[in-house]
């Protein structure tokens, strides 16, 4: 009975996706950072907009944008944990084994989504929704 060498990447190639994503993870969080700064300054408690004008209905926007800013922030923190958890994987040595199949995700792949956790075989393989 034959058992086959897990493959990993090395230390080479770790240090650098870890830099990678650290550097990603550091541009997230700015724009994070950025835009609850502009969901504060879109929470304002002014009275600017209690009373009617024709402008309100031109304005309606507001709350869209609102509601668009804090759509974009719950991705952002999405994608920033999704970041941390690829910088866990590093540290505990899983990172580039895709979770589907076991097998290492192509370099290409991780350069390119530094958090993946899936090769595209896995995503493929991977059961859709009920």
């Amino acid at each position: 009975m034959s058992i086959e060498p897990i493959i990993r990447y090395g230390k080479t190639d770790l240090q650098e996706f870890e830099e990678l994503i650290t550097q990603k993870l550091a541009i997230a969080q700015n724009d994070l950072d950025e835009l609850r700064s502009s969901l504060v300054h879109y929470s304002g408690n002014g009275t600017d907009d209690t009373s009617f004008s024709s402008h309100n209905m031109e304005e309606g926007n507001g709350s869209l944008e609102r509601e668009e800013l804090m759509m974009l922030a719950t991705r952002q923190e999405k994608f920033i944990l999704q970041l941390k958890n690829a910088l866990l994987r590093i540290h505990n040595g899983t990172y580039g084994v895709c979770s589907v199949t076991g097998e290492l995700i192509p370099k290409a792949r991780l350069l390119s989504v530094p958090h993946a956790t899936m090769s595209m075989q896995g995503k493929q393989q991977e059961p859709g929704p009920n």
